[in-house]
């Protein structure tokens, strides 16, 4: 099973921007779909994007397109997503993940990481 580990998460001001990585225990993390996804205070937790095992193939929700931007280093095991331009309803612990079967928000998955709290203030 593949571990996964998030970091990257802290305190911004509406308006900014953050990084968050999410680095694979195995290598085989590269033949793995990945994504992010996110639960805000007292919510569900949420899809936000995915990325195929080469890059290629991206998807994201709606309230994220054109403010964040998902990537992977495969030959560092690592997965980022890129986030501009937050707002405060961005504020959720953000978790990683690696695809077993499926896309986007429906699908069954191999390994969670342990989350990163990203808090934006207005």
């Amino acid at each position: 099973q593949v571990q996964l580990v998030e970091s990257g998460g802290g305190l911004v001001q509406a308006g900014g921007s953050l990084r968050l990585s999410c680095a694979a225990s195995r290598r085989s993390f590269s033949a793995y779909p990945m994504g992010w996804f996110r639960q805000p205070p007292g919510k569900e937790r949420e899809f936000v994007a995915c990325i195929n095992w080469s890059g290629g193939d991206t998807y994201y929700v709606d309230s994220v397109k054109g403010r964040f931007t998902i990537s992977r280093d495969r030959a560092k095991n690592t997965m980022y997503l890129q986030m501009n331009s937050l707002k405060p309803e961005d504020t959720a612990v953000y978790y990683c993940a690696a695809y077993k079967t499926g896309w986007g928000p429906s699908a069954d998955f191999a390994s969670w990481g342990q989350g990163t709290q990203v808090t934006v203030s207005s």
